[in-house]
Parts: C-alpha cells; sequence; structure tokens
C-alpha cells in the first residue's frame, strides 16, 4: 500500500470535485451567507444593548430586532440549502468514485485480484467509499467558508482596531489551523490501521461464512468466534483511540476559545482605558469574537476525523492508480478467427516457471485436447489464449495475430472460457446466463442449456429459469453449476472454446451428452480442451501432454 500525504490525498480528490464546481460554489455562497446572519445575530444583540444605553447604532432599536429576525431566517433557509447541496455533491461523487473503482478493478482482473483478499475489497468498495461523504459533504464547503468567513470577521473587527483584527486573525489561525495540525499529527498512523484492521476483519468474517461448514464438521467454531473477537476487540481499540483524540481535540479547542475571548475582552478594555477604542469598541468586537467560532470550530474537528478519512482515500486511491498487468487493446484492425497457436511459449508466477517452451498449434474446426497432472501448467496456458496475463517469451497467436496485438473486445468475441470453478450471481438462472449474451432469446438459452444437458434439470426447479440461485450459486451442487458454466459457453457462441476440465463434477450420462453436443458443433467450433478423463480426451482429434510445464 502506497502511503499519501494527507495533502495529496485532500487533493486528489478534490479534483474529482471538477464536474460539481457549479455546485460547490452554490454551497459554499450559501454557507458563508449563512453563518454570516448566524454570527450578526449575536453582534446586533450587542448594538441593542448599545442602544438602550443610549449610545449611537447603525439601526433604531425596533430596526435591529427586525433585522435580528431576518437574520434567523435566512440563516436557517441557506443552512438547510447548504446541507442539501453539500450532500448532493457527496454522494453523486459516491457514485462517480464507486463507478471509477469498478473500472479500475475491471482492467486490474483478473491478474492482479487473484490471490487478493476478496473481504478487503469489499471494504474498500463499501465502507472506505462510503466514508468519503464525510469529506464531500463535510470538508470542503467548510474549509472554504472558514476562509472567507475568518477574512471578513477580522475586517469587520479590525475595524474597531487593527490591533484587534490582528487578535481575531491569531485565534482563528490557532483554532482552524494549529489545533487541526497539532491532533492530526498526534493521531499518528491510527487511521490507516483502523481502516486496514476493518478491511481484515471483514475478509475474515466472509471466509468464516464461506467456510461454516468445514467450521462445524471439525468442531473449530470457538475457535474462529475467539479469533473474531480478538480482531474485533483490536479493532474497537483503534477506534477508541481515535475517540479520545476527538475529545482532547474538543477540549483543547474550547479551551482555547475561552483563552482567545477573554484576550479580546482585556485587550479591547485596555484600549478603552488609553483612548483609542469607546465603549461600543470594547463590547462589539468581543462579542463579535465569541460568537464567530463555528467554521474555525468544523476545521478544529477536522483534525481527529479527517485522519479516518484520508485513510479511506488512500485505499481507494490505491486502486484507482495500480497499474494493470495486462493493458486494454482498442483501435486495431478487426480479426477473425482461423486458428490459434501457442509458439514457444513460456511464463512464470513470481519467479516460479510453469510454462517452458511450449508450443501448441490448434487448427480451425479441431478439438485440442491437453492433459496432464495437476501443477503442470495446462490452465496458465488457456489463460495466456485469453489474455488474461501477457506471454514473457514466445508468443500466443489468433489468426497469425499476437493475442496483445488484438483489441481486448475482439478478443473475449473470438473465445469462450469455461473453468473448474463456476461463479453464479445471485440472480435467476436465466439472468446468469444471460450475462454471455445479453440480447438472448429464451430459445436460445434454451437450446444451449439442451447442449450443455442441462436444460431438464432447470425444468424441475419450482421457477424453471427465473428460479433464483443462492450467493455464490451455493443452492446448486458442483456439477449444476460446471452445467450451467458450460451453457453460457454455447450460449456466447464463440468460435474458439477452452475448456478446463468441463466434466470434472460431471457423471458419465452427462458428460456422454455435453461430448456429444461438442461434436456436433465440432464444424462451427473449435475446441481446446483440458481433462484429466480419458473418456474425455476420446473425442479430441489430437491429444497434447504437458508435463512440468513442456509439451511431451
Amino acid at each position: 500500500m502506497k502511503r499519501r500525504s494527507g495533502f495529496v490525498v485532500m487533493g486528489r480528490l478534490i479534483g474529482l470535485v471538477k464536474p460539481l464546481t457549479g455546485f460547490m460554489l452554490l454551497a459554499i455562497t450559501m454557507g458563508l451567507i449563512g453563518n454570516l446572519c448566524a454570527s450578526f445575530i449575536t453582534i446586533f444583540g450587542g448594538y441593542a444593548v448599545l442602544s438602550v444605553l443610549g449610545f449611537h447604532t447603525p439601526l433604531p432599536l425596533g430596526g435591529i430586532f427586525a433585522v435580528v429576525l431576518v437574520f434567523a431566517l435566512v440563516r436557517g433557509v441557506l443552512r438547510y440549502a447548504e446541507q442539501s447541496c453539500n450532500h448532493f455533491i457527496a454522494f453523486k461523487l459516491l457514485a462517480i468514485i464507486r463507478d471509477k473503482v469498478f473500472q479500475a478493478l475491471r482492467k486490474l482482473c483478473p491478474a492482479k485480484l487473484e490471490g487478493r483478499n476478496r473481504g478487503d475489497l469489499i471494504s474498500v468498495i463499501t465502507s472506505d467509499i462510503e466514508l468519503l461523504e464525510v469529506f464531500y459533504a463535510h470538508t470542503i464547503s467548510p474549509i472554504a467558508i472558514a476562509i472567507l468567513f475568518t477574512t471578513v470577521m477580522c475586517l469587520f473587527i479590525g475595524s474597531y482596531h487593527w490591533a484587534l483584527g490582528l487578535l481575531a486573525l491569531c485565534a482563528y489561525a490557532v483554532v482552524g489551523i494549529l489545533i487541526p495540525l497539532i491532533t492530526s499529527k498526534l493521531s499518528g498512523d491510527t487511521g490507516m490501521v483502523f481502516r486496514t484492521q476493518s478491511g481484515a476483519l471483514s475478509s475474515f468474517v466472509l471466509d468464516s461464512l464461506r467456510g461454516l461448514s468445514e467450521t462445524l464438521q471439525y468442531g473449530q467454531g470457538q475457535e474462529r468466534l475467539a479469533e473474531m473477537n480478538r480482531r474485533t476487540d483490536a479493532l474497537s481499540a483503534e477506534e477508541s483511540k481515535m475517540k479520545r483524540t476527538a475529545g482532547r481535540n474538543g477540549a483543547v479547542t474550547n479551551t482555547t476559545i475561552l483563552i482567545f475571548d477573554l484576550i479580546m475582552l482585556f485587550s479591547s478594555a485596555y484600549l478603552y482605558q488609553d483612548g483609542a477604542l469607546s465603549f461600543d469598541g470594547v463590547l462589539i468586537p468581543t462579542i463579535a469574537l465569541f460568537s464567530s467560532f463555528g467554521p474555525a470550530v468544523a476545521l478544529a474537528a477536522l483534525g481527529s476525523t479527517l485522519q479516518n478519512t484520508f485513510a479511506a482515500g488512500n485505499r481507494v486511491l490505491d486502486i484507482l492508480d495500480d497499474t494493470p498487468v495486462v493493458q486494454e487493446v482498442t483501435a486495431m484492425p478487426p480479426v477473425s478467427f482461423r486458428n490459434a497457436a501457442a509458439d514457444h511459449v513460456s511464463f512464470s508466477y513470481g519467479g516460479e516457471e510453469v510454462l517452458q517452451d511450449v508450443s501448441v498449434s490448434v487448427p480451425e474446426g479441431q478439438i485440442v485436447g491437453i492433459q496432464g497432472k495437476s501443477g503442470s501448467g495446462k490452465s496458465t496456458l488457456l489463460k495466456l489464449m485469453m489474455r488474461f496475463w501477457d506471454v514473457q517469451q514466445g508468443r500466443v497467436t489468433v489468426s497469425g495475430v499476437p493475442v496483445a496485438e488484438i483489441n481486448t473486445s475482439n478478443l473475449r468475441e473470438m473465445e469462450s472460457f469455461v473453468t473448474q470453478e463456476t461463479h453464479l450471481f445471485h440472480d435467476s438462472i436465466k439472468r446468469n446466463l444471460r450475462i454471455a449474451k445479453l440480447d438472448a432469446t429464451d430459445a436460445e438459452i434454451e437450446e444451449a442449456c439442451k447442449k450443455a444437458s442441462v436444460h431438464d434439470f432447470i425444468l424441475t426447479l419450482p421457477q424453471g429459469y427465473d428460479t433464483p440461485v443462492g450467493e455464490l450459486g451455493d443452492t446448486l451442487s458442483g456439477g449444476e453449476r460446471q452445467r450451467l458454466g458450460l451453457a453460457r459457453a454455447f450460449l456466447h457462441d464463440a468460435p474458439l472454446m477452452l475448456l478446463d476440465e468441463p466434466t470434472s463434477n460431471l457423471d458419465s450420462l452427462n458428460e456422454a451428452v455435453i461430448l456429444k453436443s461438442l461434436r456436433e458443433e465440432r464444424d462451427k467450433k473449435t475446441v481446446v480442451l483440458v481433462s484429466h478423463r480419458a473418456s474425455t480426451m476420446r473425442i479430441a482429434d489430437q491429444v497434447i501432454s504437458v508435463e512440468r510445464g513442456r509439451v511431451c
């Protein structure tokens, strides 16, 4: 994880506001006017006191009360409008950020995401992005409002005496800048530790739910519960640290405000005794400072809360800034499928060689079988044909063109890939199948399922093709999920089918139906078939043996 400073994270997050600049300026304007109204309600109360005591005031007593009433109404309306505008900006930007994150994950998949902690990713996509709402709704405009508001109030107080204006500026700077910076410094990496532990806990819970049957089978429930409690306690301890920091921050802020209010009172009283001010110059600046710390206090509170927010922003930016292992290809001329080949291909995972000088030819209209022991590189070869990774030596081609020079969308249209584990979304069977062809008709879906020997099974379900499947397809057996994966491949209707152990979870009857379908598709499809089963390999026109990353 890349550690960015809070200012870098803030700058990057603010940069995303550009499409909504008009709304942000509107929120700042309404917030500034609203805060000025709130402060001047108290200030005009001071003028009312002066009027009662017989001092000259800008308005008569009745006019002062009328203005205070107007300020109160305007303050209420603008406060509501400002918050509505800020939250509109926040939720709109959260949608934009989620879209950017999913686009980034799509580009990173599968090479950068394989083996990555799924629970931690879920935490980033949900809670970390959600936490940025605090930044967009309660940080950007308050900072701008505080700067503008402070300027106006310093000029107002300074109109009585320049020294009082400088004192007010010093007070705002200490409360709104110095205290937040010190608090942020003292917080250290607490926010980042909290977000990281939160992601780890989410991952642990997800892992525990997925492995619940194994946990019960082997009587490990107490151990998993104890570990979950330990992680929860550690997370609570970090949260307590942040709350204590926030509490100390509030106490220091309020004490500082009281000290500066007293300093303003004594300073103006001294100037009054010295003849530099009249009585109104003592009362109004003191009341003005006392009633105008709201925007500065809002900044002071950020010193503790922003650590958590910046940690969340840092984790989101890690995904947005991550470089894909395989870059998407566009703007290349379209390619039609004629054949596929791997030519002297070598490939390594993290320094461990998986394929070494492998050459395979896949002529159009043939079924090419690949067999070998587990870990020999068979599945990796199929993934290289899909260009999930780029080859490190040699080349993989389709129709004589290296796959790295074919538009990614074009390559995906020419290939169907079925793995040993079929992922099913928490949706109906029909919608799970239609992911392979969004505009597929019901007749096309049924035909694909017949080829995959799953149509009759679906008809036995309570709602047929509209039957929902559980999360991750847990309501179906491994063989049923595998046949649905094959149905997707048939529905996609790509000329090249890459099948990785497509019958590993099937009985001999269903295997025979699927192999018959593959033989019947021979004139329209080319198939690369990876399997341990000798019965599956009987339909292959040629069988290639891969052992320890080499073709034997």
